[in-house]
């Protein structure tokens, strides 16, 4: 007979599927070194060499100095246009980065992209939407370096939140928080 502890542990791991997302940030994205209940990112754009290492999400709220920080390193490098990125994609990455067992930096490849930026990038690759999430700052680009982008791939869908594009030619993998689906 399954003790209660055990009991209860499997059906939170099943029902995981179906939480929502910041349920499923609370269950699931502390990081390694945050204090319990906070939300760290460590972020390294590709572009312009910048880094941030912020607590965004602590005593039950996002930390808005923290988000703005976070903006700003996410810009279009392109433009320098900066957007508020959605809070749920954060939520969402340091999920993936529990899923990883990662404390390092993600490598940002693509945070918001302007509708000029975008343009562009589609006129000139059939890779890129016509419409694509970057635009409403929705989705971003990443991999997480000495990891397998493979498994970065499966850690991104086990959440079941919005979609998840892997590059593997590119050496990344797309998430977003559009409707669920996978290529």
């Amino acid at each position: 007979m399954m003790q209660r502890r055990a009991f209860l542990k499997s059906s939170l791991l099943l029902a995981a599927p179906t939480l929502s997302l910041p349920a499923f940030a609370d269950t699931f994205a502390n990081n390694a070194s945050a204090a319990p209940g906070e939300r760290v990112l460590r972020l390294y754009n590709t572009h312009t060499g910048e880094k941030l290492n912020r607590v965004f999400w602590a005593e039950g709220e996002f930390d808005k100095d923290a988000l703005k920080d976070i903006n700003k390193v996410l810009r279009d490098h392109r433009t320098n246009k900066v957007a508020d990125m959605d809070p749920e994609l954060l939520l969402l990455l340091t999920a993936v980065n529990q899923k990883m067992d990662n404390n390092k930096e993600l490598h940002i490849i693509s945070g918001y992209r302007s509708p000029e930026s975008n343009a562009k990038l589609h006129s000139a690759s059939g890779g890129v939407a016509k419409r694509s999430l970057h635009m409403e700052a929705k989705a971003i680009d990443i991999r997480i370096p000495g990891k397998d982008l493979k498994m970065l791939q499966r850690a991104a869908m086990s959440a079941k939140v919005g979609g998840v594009g892997y590059y593997p030619e590119s050496q990344f993998v797309h998430v977003d928080t559009g409707r669920v689906r996978y290529w």
